[in-house]
C-alpha cells in the first residue's frame, strides 16, 4: 500500500497485521481520488473509521488543508500516527483514538467538513447509524460530500427519509463507493 499521487506520492504506507482493519487497494484508492481530487485541494477532511489512515493521508498528499482520522482501535491509531510522521503531512492532521459516535457528538456545533469519509466494519449497519447521525449534526452541510465505502450488499434505501441524496454509486469487484450529499433544509 502506498500513497498515489501529491506531496508524498509513491511513500509506502504501514498497515497493522491481521483482519482488524480492510485497507483500500490502491487501485481503488486511486479511481476514487480521479473522481474527487478538484474536492481535495483546501478541503477539511474526517475520515471515520480510519485504519491505516491511507485514505486521509491521500487527501492531505493531494492538497487538503487538514484532516480530522478517528480510529477506535489503539495499534491502528498508533499506524496512522506513523504513517503520517513519515509522510510529513502530520502537521496538518489530528488522531482522534475515539469512537466514532462519541466524536461526532462531541465535533457537533463545529463548523461543516467539506469531504467526509468513512470505511466501517461490514454488514453492521454502521454506514446508517453515521449518517442519521450527521442528519442532525452540523459536521455535515449541504456543501459536504460524504463518502461510504461498503460492501456490494448494503442497501442505501433509507437515505431520502433521512434527508439525504445520492449523488453517485461506483461499484467495484467486491465493494462500493457511495457518494451521498445531505440535502439543504428551508428554513420557513
Amino acid at each position: 500500500m502506498r500513497v498515489i499521487a501529491g506531496s508524498a506520492k509513491s511513500l509506502p504506507l504501514k498497515t497493522i497485521a491481521g483482519m482488524d482493519t480492510r485497507p483500500t487497494t490502491d487501485r481503488i484508492k486511486e479511481t476514487l481520488f480521479n473522481m474527487i481530487h478538484s474536492d481535495c485541494i483546501g478541503c477539511r477532511f474526517l475520515d471515520l473509521f480510519s485504519g491505516s489512515g491511507a485514505i486521509g493521508i491521500e487527501a492531505l498528499s493531494r492538497g487538503a488543508k487538514h484532516a480530522v482520522f478517528v480510529e477506535k482501535n489503539a495499534r491502528a491509531a498508533a499506524c496512522i500516527r506513523q504513517n503520517l510522521a513519515f509522510t510529513k503531512l502530520d502537521g496538518r492532521a489530528v488522531v482522534l483514538q475515539e469512537d466514532v459516535f462519541y466524536t461526532l457528538s462531541r465535533m457537533d456545533g463545529q463548523p461543516p467538513f467539506d469531504l467526509i469519509f468513512l470505511d466501517p466494519p461490514y454488514h453492521r449497519d454502521l454506514e446508517k447509524r453515521v449518517l442519521e447521525t450527521l442528519a442532525h449534526s452540523t459536521v455535515a452541510d449541504g456543501h459536504t460530500l460524504i463518502i461510504a465505502e461498503a460492501a456490494l450488499d448494503t442497501g442505501f434505501d433509507y437515505l431520502e427519509p433521512l434527508g439525504f441524496t445520492m449523488e453517485k454509486y461506483k461499484k467495484y469487484k467486491t465493494n462500493a463507493h457511495v457518494f451521498i450529499k445531505k440535502n439543504e433544509r428551508k428554513i420557513v
